[in-house]
């Protein structure tokens, strides 16, 4: 969206994920178009084997298109959308209308919660410990220069 483009750096078959990485799928209008298949068949196996992946926005239709949401805990941008849009979607009894969902290693989040998305994000990874982590969540939600100088602190402790 917005103009982006990304190259990626190989082919979808030369992919290794180890329990360190998290494969991200970003927002955009384009994920039913056919070329994006692959990786959103990649996302879903391994979403089936537990590897970490996390999805925003039209990246959660595309999931939802090729089934990848239909046996775990997810949101959207709207349900009634998602079911008008994705004809193979099957999930709609563990859709749940909130900004972002976390259900173990699998992360989806509505296109207006960036800021709840990264936070799980961050979290699911182990980027920071918990203080710090809060911290972070506290300055970007509140705007308070106070959690800028606890965030730093935290980072020394």
């Amino acid at each position: 969206m917005g103009g982006l483009l990304i190259t990626p750096d190989r082919r979808i078959g030369d992919m290794n994920i180890s329990d360190s990485d998290i494969l991200i799928l970003p927002g955009s209008d384009h994920w039913f178009e056919k070329e994006h298949e692959p990786i959103l068949l990649k996302a879903k196996a391994y979403i089936e084997q537990d590897i970490k992946v996390a999805a925003i926005c039209g990246a959660t239709l595309g999931l939802a298109n090729v089934g990848a949401l239909d046996n775990k805990k997810h949101t959207s941008n709207d349900k009634a959308f998602l079911k008008q849009v994705c004809k193979n979607y099957k999930g709609e009894h563990l859709y749940e209308d909130t900004p972002v969902v976390r259900d173990g290693n699998l992360i989806t989040a509505t296109g207006i919660a960036p800021l709840e998305f990264t936070f799980e994000v961050l979290k699911l990874l182990n980027v920071f410990g918990e203080d710090t982590l809060m911290n972070w969540y506290k300055l970007y939600t509140t705007k308070e220069s106070k959690y800028f100088f606890e965030l730093m602190q935290s980072l020394n402790n």
